[in-house]
């Protein structure tokens, strides 16, 4: 690690914690994520209260994170206008597609297609929800200065867990589970576990920000919640579960708790580890005796 340490506010050389986006945004995130991927494992297992839940967490609970983040939220409409540029704005559109598609499919599965062009309704609903799952991880992926966000595990972060949580709870919902659903499962949660050693393993070997913020995760201060809660919880038990008592309810329970709790954690502890590189090092100007190089 290197010699700089974390030194909050002071002005001095060293890493600093980004603090803008904090446990309302990681919760925002959390349910926007989630309610896509519901949305769509719903769709596909035809499940209409899981589409439902899923169109609420995005259209309802996300929003409502987000303006409890936001200071200026009568103004914050106005992030929509600018789609050429900006994965926020491309983002808010999607969910406007999203619930207004989702919405009339969802009423055509539950009554029978009582409204036109239901095709059309599902794969508009379908192409949206993936731009949901994956567009505040492009958003994040774009912050250059915090070393742990800038990488492509972002956006396939967000499609992973969400699509994890939302095939776990949507066979809970759907009270039972078919051997080929149960390894669908199973897969989703083995690749979020290999996405997870990727995001490590390049912040390690990356930028002294993302070495450090690697650290924090792995050996430092949010080691206990990052192996208790997102590993430990979110992997490991829906894992044993899976193993040791199939497609059952009570497992099915087990399994999307842990799912669901290690997702929030990983949503909380990524945004409390990202560290923005330092503004000033004069380390390449000082030689190893720590005079200034001429």
């Amino acid at each position: 690690m290197s010699e700089m340490q974390m030194v909050g506010d002071s002005f001095r050389l060293g890493y600093r914690a980004q603090r803008h986006w904090d446990g309302a945004m990681a919760g925002a995130f959390f349910c926007g994520e989630l309610g896509a991927g519901l949305f769509l494992a719903a769709m596909v297992l035809e499940v209409v209260p899981g589409m439902l839940l899923g169109l609420l967490l995005t259209g309802v609970g996300k929003p409502i994170l987000h303006f409890a983040h936001l200071g200026a939220p009568g103004k914050s409409w106005r992030a929509i206008l600018r789609p050429d540029r900006s994965w926020t704005s491309r983002g808010l559109i999607a969910i406007v597609v999203f619930c207004g598609a989702g919405l009339l499919h969802t009423v055509n599965a539950a009554t029978g297609d009582v409204i036109p062009f239901d095709r059309a309704w599902q794969v508009l609903a379908g192409a949206a929800a993936l731009v949901v799952l994956t567009y505040q991880g492009f958003a994040m992926s774009h912050s250059t200065a915090i070393a742990l966000w800038s990488t492509a595990m972002m956006p396939i972060a967000g499609l992973l867990y969400g699509l994890a949580g939302g095939v776990i709870v949507s066979l809970l919902l759907r009270s039972g589970a078919a051997g080929p659903l149960l390894m669908v499962a199973q897969g989703l949660l083995l690749a979020v576990g290999v996405m997870l050693f990727c995001l490590l393993y390049a912040a390690q070997h990356g930028s002294p920000g993302g070495r450090l913020s690697a650290e924090l995760l792995f050996r430092g201060r949010y080691a206990r919640w990052f192996h208790g809660v997102v590993v430990a919880v979110g992997l490991v038990l829906p894992t044993l579960a899976f193993w040791l008592g199939g497609g059952g309810p009570i497992n099915l329970a087990i399994a999307a708790a842990g799912v669901l709790a290690g997702f929030l954690a990983f949503r909380i502890l990524v945004f409390k580890a990202g560290v923005y590189e330092p503004v000033m090092d004069f380390s390449a100007l000082l030689g190893d005796s720590g005079k200034a190089i001429p």
